[in-house]
């Protein structure tokens, strides 16, 4: 008996010889990877230090590229604030802008009253943020909250307390607390009394504090808080600065990005609808914008780690697109050598303050200490270079988006994306159409 003619006996017959519904498509899932200020130069430092050459890290790996193109209304070059705005509104807006075009108020371009990620919440989706910086960054912040001064820092954390978001992992206690009150890591800041820890609590959030805390966590948790520093989980000063203080990079008791993306995933593959997760590794830009070769290094081993944990998600989950891009190119970074400077770049010698045109050079501790070394080419060898830095701010750089899983063909077909197309993408995969 063919299917046509089970169709065409009694209800209770069909059912009896048909069996369960066959299952339904999953709901599609978005994870959105915006390691600051990260353009392909420094990724190719990252690849250098980490696996050498002829290695490839995750970031390699993820199949679809395009050219970024990133540039505001009213400039050149992106901003953390106008870049995520852009990327959580789709309307292109000034470079002073946090969830708004400067102090104007702005729909989606969808036409919905608010960023993509409030689309989501409003149609069943949950979303997660997750920033190794504190919570007022806008990387994660302005997909919830807008404000016309991005130096707002109570009212952001507070826009983002009450956003109504199933999952939030980063720092910034200070701005939760009311000033004067002690907390796990320093006194708050608030200037309104608010106690935005106990209004969490309040709402059902179980909240954490320290990576055990947060490997702790129970399975069936379904609203989470994570405040892992008193304000970035990084040190983001230069080399000479934290060997003076003899402070690390990161935070020993926080958990890095690739461990709360871990953990967002957890929760968020629980969703019955779908998920949107923003998550931002904060220190690839901080550490650039001081020239601290050594902390973008790290920041951005840590944001390859994480890749890693989004792409294994991806391949379980087939029905999640999975893309990663940044708005800026934070320092200009470039790796150099030897080539034709075999003089100065060598390995166990100490690099010049400059290259010969003047731009700063970081050895492994900073300015004027031994060059790097990579890891050993398919050969067994290391080679030495030296990073060499164009700026203090952020550069129009070389920036890719790169992406796996659902829709991200739609990236490599595109060759080239505006900032704008990180919304259309992420929309057309979250809820199946366009957002015009």
């Amino acid at each position: 008996m063919n299917r046509r003619q089970l169709f065409a006996t009694t209800a209770a017959l069909s059912l009896a010889v048909q069996g369960p519904a066959a299952a339904q498509p999953r709901p599609a899932n978005v994870i959105f990877f915006h390691p600051d200020g990260f353009g392909v130069n420094a990724w190719g430092a990252v690849r250098m230090v980490t696996v050498g050459p002829d290695g490839r890290t995750e970031w390699d790996r993820l199949p679809h590229s395009a050219v970024y193109l990133g540039h505001m209304k009213d400039g050149l070059t992106g901003t953390s604030h106008g870049g995520a705005t852009t990327h959580a509104f789709g309307v292109r807006v000034q470079a002073d802008s946090f969830g708004m075009d400067g102090t104007t108020a702005i729909r989606s371009l969808s036409g919905f009253e608010g960023s993509i990620a409030r689309e989501a919440m409003a149609r069943g989706k949950w979303v997660g943020l997750v920033n190794s910086g504190a919570a007022y960054e806008p990387g994660t912040a302005a997909f919830v909250a807008s404000t016309p001064r991005r130096n707002s820092l109570a009212e952001i954390t507070r826009l983002v307390v009450e956003s109504g978001v199933q999952l939030h992992l980063a720092g910034g206690e200070r701005w939760y607390l009311p000033r004067g009150m002690q907390g796990r890591f320093g006194e708050g800041a608030r200037e309104d009394g608010l106690n935005l820890i106990e209004l969490l609590r309040g709402r059902g959030y179980t909240i954490v504090f320290t990576r055990e805390e947060l490997a702790a966590v129970p399975a069936n948790t379904e609203k989470l808080w994570g405040i892992f520093a008193q304000d970035h989980s990084f040190h983001d000063r230069d080399e000479q600065t934290l060997a003076r203080e003899g402070l690390p990079h990161y935070l020993p008791t926080a958990p890095s990005i690739a461990e709360m993306s871990e953990a967002a995933l957890r929760l968020l593959s629980r969703a019955p609808d779908g998920f949107l997760l923003v998550a931002e590794e904060e220190g690839t830009d901080n550490f650039g914008n001081v020239n601290n070769a050594a902390g973008a290094i790290e920041a951005g081993t840590r944001a390859d780690a994480a890749i890693g944990v989004f792409r294994r998600f991806v391949a379980a989950n087939p029905s999640t697109l999975m893309l990663t891009t940044c708005d800026s190119d934070a320092g200009g970074m470039q790796v150099i050598g030897p080539g034709r400077q075999q003089a100065i770049i060598r390995e166990g010698v100490n690099l010049p303050d400059r290259d010969r045109n003047g731009a700063p050079f970081d050895g492994q501790r900073g300015p004027a200490t031994e060059a790097w070394l990579s890891a050993p080419d398919r050969n067994g060898v290391r080679h030495p270079f030296a990073i060499a830095w164009s700026t203090l701010t952020d550069t129009a750089g070389a920036i890719l988006v790169r992406g796996v899983g659902l829709n991200a063909e739609r990236i490599s077909e595109a060759g080239t994306m505006d900032n704008v197309d990180i919304y259309r993408l992420m929309y057309r995969t979250l809820f199946g159409r366009e957002a015009t």
